[in-house]
């Protein structure tokens, strides 16, 4: 059993925000002390972040279930509720996160480089903060939204400078163990290595890092052998070193078809084309060796490669070959671009854009219009439907947001169900409108009653006024015995 690991599907929950509480201050003779539910807390986040001590996905293997931690409800006394810890997960440098469907969400390359993966909810807010001019003492709070729940596909693909490939036991594993300090395992069958190796290799004052992939054979790229799993390792390399064996008992083998078959599978494999080669002959400290290097070597310079005679158990041609890599690394680093300052991008919204869309369908031969936007839906999720001053309140916000008036466009009509949310999570509801056109009201032409209507303030004053008669002309019509 491999105890390297460098694709996992990783299950992550966000925490959920904490509830509002609805509260009302008590305190003696006092006893309209007014509103004081606290805030919701928080919920945590669940992020990725790059450590380079870490170098393989293991740990998420055996643990692919990962959540962080809710926010704590409000409470009375304008006391907020705790926010939710974030949940930090650990990831190799070079690690890769997906979607199920294969889409690239982040590319964390580099010590530090974080990226969130689950967005926790945010906390409800409680009576105190509900409060307002008309809404004085507010009977409800509203709920914490749930936090993010996603699944995602972490896969690594090693960092390195320079990467070995080559056909199975063709030396990639003792070539490294002695340009390096890496002591991976060496043994005289196919297939030894079975996961990416690292070194550290220091050629005057470069230093760089050489990865040491699995051996590839005929169809690697269609997923034969160990291939196609390894080689996205070498994706993110700067120098192709192929290390080709010079001394292999096979018949049906040589040098130069080796080369050639590795060079289809990395054009089948795609990506690689613009990497620069460099032609390493291993194993020349066996007679037949030699003499096999020095046979094909003008065939391979001819085809442009530079190519290096070396044996890593005699130790022969490696400081040549360390020091011509070092220099291609050097050229490739210098031909990147400089990082530069990550610069804050601000996109404001359109002014006509309402944040919600309003789209008609069928269910069950009935007209079903469904509204889906991030404030509506999130609205709902932090309605409690039992309390009805808090279902007004949802009305109301949707009002002020155009939704009624939208709907009215759309075609609605009283009694249609009206969906707000995803099929699978919606909140379904027969529509009853609050808007009023105002044509309703209107007389004949030129007049409005509405305009002849008192202000309440003058009617209240009437009224009164009406009262103060009426018992003035009851005290006159009383007459003593």
């Amino acid at each position: 059993m491999t105890t390297f690991v460098d694709r996992v599907e990783l299950h992550v929950a966000a925490g959920n925000g904490g509830h509002g509480c609805a509260s009302v201050h008590r305190e003696k003779f006092k006893p309209l002390g007014g509103p004081d539910g606290g805030n919701g807390g928080r919920g945590g986040d669940v992020i990725l972040t790059v450590d380079q001590s870490i170098t393989t996905l293991l740990e998420y293997h055996h643990s692919p279930h990962r959540k962080a931690t809710n926010g704590k409800p409000g409470e009375g006394g304008n006391r907020s509720g705790k926010d939710g810890q974030d949940l930090v997960l650990p990831v190799p440098d070079g690690t890769v996160v997906l979607d199920r469907a294969g889409n690239v969400l982040a590319d964390l390359v580099g010590h530090g480089t974080s990226y969130v993966a689950a967005q926790g909810g945010r906390g409800g807010l409680g009576n105190a903060a509900l409060a307002s001019a008309r809404r004085k003492a507010p009977g409800f709070a509203l709920l914490g939204v749930p936090g993010d729940l996603q699944d995602i596909v972490l896969e690594l693909k090693t960092v390195a400078d320079v990467a070995l490939v080559g056909y199975p036991s063709a030396g990639k594993s003792s070539l490294i163990s002695v340009l390096s300090a890496a002591k991976p395992k060496i043994a005289d069958y196919p297939f030894t290595t079975l996961v990416p190796n690292l070194g550290v290799v220091t050629a005057g004052s470069t230093v760089y890092t050489i990865a040491d992939v699995p051996g590839l054979i005929p169809g690697a790229s269609q997923g034969k052998g160990l291939g196609l799993e390894f080689l996205r390792h070498v994706e993110r390399c700067s120098v192709l070193v192929h290390v080709l064996d010079t001394a292999t008992l096979e018949s049906d083998r040589d040098p130069v078809t080796d080369l050639d078959i590795i060079e289809a599978e990395l054009r089948e494999y795609g990506g690689l084309d613009n990497r620069p080669r460099i032609v390493v002959l291993n194993k020349i400290d066996v007679p037949d060796g030699k003499d096999l290097a020095e046979m094909v070597r003008p065939d391979l310079e001819a085809r442009g490669y530079r190519v290096f005679e070396v044996s890593a158990v005699a130790h022969t041609g490696l400081k040549e070959l360390s020091f011509a890599l070092a220099e291609l690394v050097g050229k490739a680093r210098a031909a990147k671009p400089k990082e530069e300052a990550t610069r804050i991008v601000i996109r404001p919204k359109a002014v006509d854009d309402t944040g919600f869309t309003v789209t008609r369908e069928e269910a069950g031969g009935e007209p079903l219009f469904r509204v889906r936007g991030e404030k509506p839906e999130r609205w709902v999720r932090q309605t409690d439907f039992n309390n009805d001053e808090a279902v007004g309140y949802l009305a109301d916000r949707l009002n002020r947001l155009g939704v009624e008036e939208e709907l009215m466009k759309a075609g609605a009509r009283t009694g249609d169900g009206v969906a707000i949310g995803p099929e699978e999570n919606a909140v379904v509801f027969d529509w009853e409108p609050t808007v009023m056109a105002g044509a309703e009201m209107l007389g004949r032409r030129g007049e409005d009653h509405r305009f002849e209507a008192p202000r309440p303030s003058a009617q209240r004053r009437r009224d009164k006024q009406a009262e103060r008669d009426e018992a003035a002309q009851e005290f006159d019509d009383f007459e003593p015995f």
